[in-house]
């Protein structure tokens, strides 16, 4: 409901602008989703990138630990964290106030985590909202503000640590 992915019915507002009030494409641009595994539409990967962003998208990856290598390249040849991080550069690119993950570190070693955790702090301090599924609980408690815990199909407040 808050990615405007599937049909649904309520209300979904950010910073005073109503979903409904806004075209799919321009909201997702304020409130990007980036999925557990990204698609990607293009065959090289610096097709997925405008020009005018290639040189930020390849400083950002290289401090998620992608080098630049990759982006001259097609995208099948990225391996699943590469092709994760790259997906998490796309949306971190459009600096949105809020921000969509599902597992987003799911497939990556814990160096690359440590990076990726790097970056989201940041946001989180620059106040972005982010809205993380993780079935790392530890994640939860270095990430998480409001913590929620799916159970029997509903969401139930975490205890504060």
């Amino acid at each position: 409901m808050v990615a405007d992915l599937d049909p649904n019915e309520g209300q979904v507002s950010l910073d005073g602008v109503s979903r409904a009030s806004l075209p799919a494409h321009l909201w997702r641009r304020r409130v990007p989703y980036v999925a557990a595994e990204s698609g990607w539409w293009a065959q090289t990967v610096h097709e997925h990138f405008a020009p005018a962003d290639l040189e930020r998208a390849r400083a950002l990856s290289a401090r998620l630990g992608v080098e630049a290598a990759p982006f001259d390249g097609p995208v099948d040849r990225l391996s699943t964290g590469e092709r994760q991080r790259l997906a998490l550069v796309r949306a971190f690119l459009l600096e949105s106030p809020a921000l969509l993950l599902d597992e987003p570190t799911g497939p990556l070693d814990p160096v690359s985590v440590d990076k990726v955790e790097a970056v989201l702090r940041e946001r989180l301090a620059a106040g972005t909202v982010i809205v993380m599924v993780t079935h790392d609980p530890a994640q939860g408690l270095r990430l998480g503000a409001t913590r929620l815990r799916m159970v029997d199909r509903k969401l139930v407040a975490e205890a504060e640590a």
